[in-house]
């Protein structure tokens, strides 16, 4: 099983990307945030043709996420018990008996804000509906863009984000508070160094300078992280024309 998670910046602008990159690497699921279509507008048909099913839930300019997969995706989730949030953000669905929770985590603008405290409650409702989410399927990926760079390592230059947001302490904590549901961070389980990343700034020449944090993460459980096979992120994507400021992230699990 091949799984990947694609902030995409706006699917109108890169549907070819996402086209292109399906026929190259022939992923079995592919998540996408940052889809910034409304639902009927979403290219689904295109999607189609390239032999995949998908399933989406989106807003016009912002936000929207969705899920694409060989296999036809069952029990979708768009919105959470007790999180009343029309942004959309989130959608789940089982697929091959895995079920896959994706994630458009909130950027939260900057600690102190009201924007963060969005971000923080948001997180919050989030990690409680994944724990639900483990003890009713067992077998679970998250992924997405989670707007967190999990520590040090994933970030260019840690004395200057520190305490920024995407590196705050109470965000890290956050994402450790998933993690301890009982997940694993893939592409930590076979790579320790620093200077991997999967998001650069537009600005400044970030990409050509590797000036990037790693935000974009594929978390599994425990029984899935022992199957295991590769985990590594797709530069080639950012080389394109007109990019994402991401790029793919991928999993790899003989399952």
């Amino acid at each position: 099983m091949k799984v990947a998670s694609w902030n995409v910046n706006s699917l109108n602008i890169r549907l070819e990307h996402v086209l292109q990159w399906l026929s190259d690497e022939s992923p079995d699921i592919l998540a996408l945030q940052e889809t910034k279509t409304t639902d009927d507008a979403f290219p689904f048909k295109a999607i189609n043709k390239a032999g995949y099913e998908v399933v989406f839930s989106g807003q016009k300019a912002y936000n929207g996420v969705a899920i694409i997969a060989k296999s036809s995706p069952e029990n979708i989730i768009t919105d959470i018990p007790g999180l009343e949030d029309p942004q959309r953000r989130i959608i789940a669905a089982t697929i091959d008996d895995v079920r896959i929770i994706n994630l458009y985590v909130v950027n939260g603008s900057a600690p102190g804000t009201e924007k963060f405290s969005y971000k923080m409650n948001w997180l919050t409702h989030v990690t409680e509906f994944i724990n639900e989410q483990i003890a009713c399927y067992g077998d679970v990926i998250v992924l997405g863009d989670f707007n967190i760079a999990p520590d040090d390592r994933d970030v260019h230059d840690p004395i200057k984000w520190k305490d920024k947001i995407l590196c705050t302490k109470d965000e890290r904590s956050a994402l450790n508070q998933v993690l301890d549901l009982g997940l694993q961070d893939s592409f930590r389980l076979l790579h320790d160094d620093a200077g991997f990343y999967s998001w650069w700034d537009y600005r400044m020449n970030g990409f050509a300078r590797n000036h990037g944090l790693r935000i974009d993460l594929i978390l599994c459980t425990d029984e899935m992280s022992e199957a295991l096979t590769a985990s590594y992120i797709d530069l080639e994507p950012r080389k394109w024309q007109r990019p994402s400021d991401h790029t793919p992230v991928i999993a790899e699990f003989d399952w």
